[in-house]
């Protein structure tokens, strides 16, 4: 669905992708992670258009990107941090992006409009809500207009567990309904519950792409936390760091 070649980023003298190469498929939950600094976000802006690489190139469907933008209209995003107008409320927020992409009401995604209960409130200025609040409007606007690809930014950050929980079913339900996932986390746990590849990013470039479960037997693990774990010591112990 996504098919990344070769696409190389820098700022000033900092080289922040470095000819990155990837193939994302629908059906997929794809843990994109890594230390910071090390190309994520980077890499979801080029996904998203908010970013150009200087080479290399992106296809959507098998399609180049190029300076075609249709194609965010199938890209839901999540961001990490939700930006709304303060002074408007929820449901003015709703409508204005409802009227933004012109998508008929019966046609939308309600799922989590439901489940979140945002119907009661909706006359709640953005300005006085909390994080949570704030990212269960950001998680309805990603995946209200059924996107074939959803790009989820640390997704659960200052959601309660039960939100939490109500959200990573529905992740599960798009994945089943063969849309692609890419899910930015540095809460690990809750990726195991998803992820079916992980891309771990170091200095701009992956250092895999792998199936969870193949890394999980290739490190003789049973979670993901811990599978990262020791292949960061093999790669300390490789370049003569010592682990403790």
């Amino acid at each position: 669905m996504i098919t990344i070649q070769n696409i190389s980023k820098r700022f000033g003298k900092l080289q922040v992708l470095d000819n990155v190469s990837l193939t994302l498929n629908g059906g997929q939950c794809v843990a994109l992670i890594g230390p910071n600094g090390s190309g994520k976000t980077t890499l979801i802006k080029s996904i998203l258009g908010m970013v150009m690489p200087q080479s290399g190139a992106l296809l959507f469907k098998g399609n180049p990107v190029g300076q075609q933008w249709e194609y965010r209209r199938d890209i839901g995003y999540m961001p990490q941090i939700g930006r709304y107008p303060e002074n408007m409320t929820i449901g003015q927020v709703l409508d204005m992006m409802k009227d933004i992409r012109k998508v008929p009401e019966a046609a939308l995604d309600r799922d989590l409009f439901d489940v979140f209960e945002l119907d009661k409130m909706l006359d709640k200025r953005m300005g006085t809500l909390s994080g949570g609040t704030r990212q269960k409007v950001s998680a309805c606007l990603a995946f209200m207009f059924k996107p074939e690809v959803l790009i989820l930014d640390e997704p659960t950050a200052g959601l309660d567990p039960v939100s939490t929980e109500l959200l990573k079913d529905k992740i599960l339900a798009e994945k089943n309904n063969n849309r692609l996932i890419i899910i930015t986390s540095h809460v690990l746990s809750d990726l195991d519950d998803l992820a079916t590849e992980v891309i771990y990013m170091q200095e701009g470039r992956p250092l895999f792409h792998k199936p969870l479960e193949v890394l999980k037997e290739e490190t003789g693990t049973d979670r993901l936390a811990k599978a990262i774990a020791r292949i960061m010591a093999k790669q300390g112990m490789k370049k003569g760091v010592t682990t403790v």
